[in-house]
């Protein structure tokens, strides 16, 4: 169902419906509102709902309703009738009676139908969606149609997409604003990111629908982004199964998954959107190949609680959450979502040989869950943790490139609510909680 509440009343029943605004104020904000000219700019008026304005009532604006009715767009009709004494240029119900009866819309004709329709709203979840209409390689008009199949019968789901003007961070504090029971992201990791930065701290849930490239936040908790991933993710998210996970801030910006510094942000940085677009998750994977041929060594200060050691590296990454397919974050085997702390890895292989032996033991790593125990390979487990590099090297944040060093990335334990599987479910282990400092 869409969260959309279509207003109409008759002259004499205006003081009605703009009092049965006011009194369901809280409930109302959390949908899109409708509603002819007059009607609609009363309750504005009275009221700190924004309403959309459509035609008066006279002027054919109950046709509009009834048209976005069968558009199947409007949740439910409130349209407060005077049946003694309605002027003739006023609208007829017999219009909305017949379009909500055909595509089973509530309609309510009086106060007493007008509270039924808030107390049933009020035990229905209200979601919003944030799509990113160029995430992936599907026909994203497809694949929203199929969401929504799936979805708006559970819910009152109301879809906005991002676009070059419009940031899923912009439509996130929206969604909040409006105080949706669940917020859904559904793009690759930079929407995901973008959108669970926002929800930090506020116990909304995220639902995540990824149609990336990579989805490597939702590989790392376990949400199926494979087979049929959406029909999954869809279902992972009216199972209604909730875990509570770390994030974590770099430079003042949301992190959910890693930053990296070196390697893996030159790979990035070489897997553009058109090869991500002709070769899906092999463009990474070329681009890594390519840019292992090149790799320098740089000088990386480490500083953990006021201590620092420095290293010669090719690669550092921070990770709050990582898939094995994130190899280079998997120095200690395993990184946990939930466990309070980050997981720094530095790569120092000083031969050609030993960036290749490293590249395979991180990857055998993450298949066996253990540590790789190499001299070249540290990792480091901390809440905090400042990086500095020399020269500067291009940060590469959830898939985004962000500038150059210095970093400092801190953890918020606990800090976003996620519907995913519970953490035993996918076999997930929990760390002691206790850092791994610098010697």
């Amino acid at each position: 169902m869409p969260a959309t509440i279509a207003f109409i009343a008759h002259d004499r029943k205006k003081d009605s419906i703009v009092n049965f605004a006011k009194q369901h104020q809280g409930l109302l904000a959390r949908y899109r509102l409708l509603a002819t000219e007059t009607t609609g700019q009363r309750i504005q008026g009275a009221t700190n709902l924004a309403v959309d304005c459509l035609r008066s009532g006279p002027m054919g604006g109950d046709a509009q309703i009834a048209a976005l009715v069968a558009e199947e767009r409007v949740t439910a009709v409130i349209f407060l009738v005077d049946p003694l004494n309605a002027q003739v240029q006023e609208p007829d119900i017999h219009l909305l009676q017949r379009i909500c009866a055909i595509y089973n819309v509530p309609l309510a004709t009086n106060l007493a139908t007008a509270e039924a329709i808030a107390q049933s709203l009020r035990q229905t979840r209200v979601a919003r969606l944030i799509f990113n209409p160029v995430s992936g390689q599907g026909n994203a008009e497809e694949e929203l149609a199929f969401i929504k199949q799936m979805l708006e019968p559970a819910m009152n789901l109301a879809v906005h997409f991002t676009t070059p003007k419009v940031s899923a961070e912009q439509l996130a504090q929206e969604a909040i604003a409006a105080q949706a029971d669940l917020i859904i992201a559904s793009g690759g990791d930079g929407t995901v990111s973008a959108v669970a930065g926002e929800l930090m701290g506020t116990d909304i849930p995220l639902g995540i629908i990824p149609r990336g490239t990579a989805n490597a936040f939702a590989v790392a908790l376990g949400i199926p982004a494979r087979l049929t991933p959406l029909r999954s993710a869809c279902e992972t998210i009216l199972a209604g199964k909730t875990r509570i996970v770390d994030a974590a801030r770099c430079n003042g910006l949301p992190m959910i998954l890693l930053a990296g510094i070196g390697f893996e942000a030159e790979t990035i940085e070489r897997a553009d959107r058109e090869a991500k677009n002709r070769w899906g998750a092999l463009a990474y994977i070329m681009a890594g190949i390519q840019q292992f041929n090149e790799q320098e060594l740089f000088e990386t200060k480490i500083e953990i609680e006021g201590k620092v050691e420095t290293f010669q590296a090719g690669a550092v990454t921070v990770a709050n959450a990582a898939p094995p397919t994130s190899v280079m974050a998997q120095g200690g085997g395993t990184v946990v979502a939930h466990d309070g702390l980050l997981d720094v890895t530095i790569a120092a292989p000083q031969t050609e040989l030993q960036a290749v032996t490293a590249m395979v033991d991180l990857f055998g790593a993450a298949l066996l869950k253990t540590p790789t125990n190499r001299k070249d390979i540290i990792n480091l487990q901390t809440q905090q943790v400042k990086v500095t590099t020399t020269p500067p090297q291009k940060v590469v944040l959830d898939g985004e490139i962000i500038g150059t060093t210095p970093i400092e990335v801190e953890c918020i334990p606990k800090g976003l609510t996620v519907l995913a599987p519970p953490a035993h479910e996918i076999g997930e282990e929990v760390s002691d909680g206790k850092s791994k400092k610098l010697s």
